[in-house]
């Protein structure tokens, strides 16, 4: 991100009057295929992007964080280690205040910090703006208290809190891919065991992001709702996760199953195939199969698990339109609105954003915002 070093400081001195310690930042992430499988204990293949939140930081001898936002202007927010208190609805500060209440629940202590936060990650599109903030903080707090946790337990603490403190059942790969993306590969994760294996990404694509600005209501509830039902799945064939159901034995057991239970598990079993397939052709530069996989899994998420909207529906129509066997798009995140990923031939990028450009608001009277992106390291320290 620009300047991201100038900008904190800035914000920290403003706000606090001294200079800060240190400079962390965290990536967003797009996911290339593997939609709703992560908390299935599934396969995923996000890739970690170059729009960052970063966090500069004043060690504390105490237990008491402040924290500031340069998007929330003229608000610090103050907390006790271990006495988070109950999540304020919609605040920014619960993703903090979420990482801190799960150390404590590991039987972590770490010192306090002062805190100042700029990002550029946009927020409320789909690109994680949340884990990357938790990961941006707890990279900070391990690193500044000398903890030593490994990349993967900051991953797994960020998510227990935004679980447990924030109230929203995610799974596991925001937060992964987040802490752990390397500079020009997707991640292929497996949710089950945590194992992740770094996919090149082929020079010759262009990786674009394009913002429906839909918005997107009743996100956390259909989420959630989503979740159960891929519960309720598993239980009926008295399974963990859906991980372990075969389509074949879906197929058996249709009749004993509400139509929506079943399609949301016919959804996740063939995702689970198509990100393994995608990830191998990815890494083996076979873009045709990659686009055919990636169409399949917008066409599941439309028809099975019932996530997309009519005006994504229509961005990705149109850039299939330009691309062919060319490239891949599909809707990606959670649903009901946000964003498509598209990888594209570099010679057709100019042609799909033209398209958009000239298409989309006539049809749907939205702007779309369109981010030309690179696949990006993972959390880190940045030295001043």
């Amino acid at each position: 991100m620009s300047n991201p070093s100038q900008r904190a400081n800035k914000l920290f001195v403003q706000t606090f009057g001294t200079q800060a310690d240190e400079l962390y930042c965290a990536p967003g992430r797009v996911n290339l295929i593997g939609e709703h499988t992560d908390y299935n204990d599934g396969f995923v293949l996000p890739a970690a992007i170059n729009f960052h939140t970063a966090i500069v930081v004043k060690r504390r001898d105490d237990l008491r964080f402040r924290a500031v936002s340069d998007a929330y202007p003229g608000e610090i927010e103050e907390w006790t280690f271990g006495e988070e208190g109950n999540p304020v609805a919609n605040h920014w500060s619960n993703y903090l205040k979420g990482f801190t209440a799960a150390m404590a629940t590991s039987g972590l202590a770490p010192k306090g910090l002062d805190i100042a936060v700029v990002s550029n990650v946009p927020m409320g599109a789909g690109l994680s703006s949340s884990a990357a903030l938790e990961v941006a903080f707890g990279t900070a707090v391990n690193d500044c208290s000398q903890i030593k946790l490994s990349p993967l337990a900051i991953a797994q603490l960020a998510q227990r809190g935004e679980n447990q403190f924030v109230g929203c059942a995610c799974g596991i790969m925001d937060q992964m891919i987040s802490a752990l993306g390397e500079k020009d590969h997707a991640l292929l994760i497996d949710c089950l065991d945590l194992d992740s294996e770094a996919v090149n990404m082929p020079d010759s694509l262009s990786l674009i992001i394009i913002n429906s600005n839909v918005q997107r209501g009743l996100v956390e509830s259909e989420y959630n709702l989503r979740r159960e039902q891929c519960e309720q799945a598993a239980e009926h064939f008295g399974l963990e996760s859906l991980r372990d159901l075969t389509l074949a034995t879906l197929e058996a057991g249709k009749s004993e199953l509400s139509d929506a239970c079943y399609k949301r598990a016919r959804h996740v079993i063939t995702e689970n195939r198509r990100t393994q397939n995608a990830a191998w052709a990815l890494e083996s530069n076979d873009i045709a199969k990659l686009s055919l996989l990636m169409a399949e899994s917008h066409n599941s998420m439309r028809d099975d698990f019932e996530i997309t909207t009519t005006e994504i529906d229509y961005l990705v129509e149109i850039v299939s339109e330009v691309i062919g066997d060319r490239g891949g798009v599909r809707m990606t995140g959670g649903g009901f609105g946000g964003c498509v990923v598209a990888l594209v031939d570099h010679e057709l990028t100019d042609a799909v954003v033209a398209t958009i450009e000239q298409k989309y608001a006539n049809k749907t009277g939205l702007e779309a915002n369109i981010y030309l992106c690179s696949a990006s390291d993972g959390a880190r320290r940045i030295d001043n």
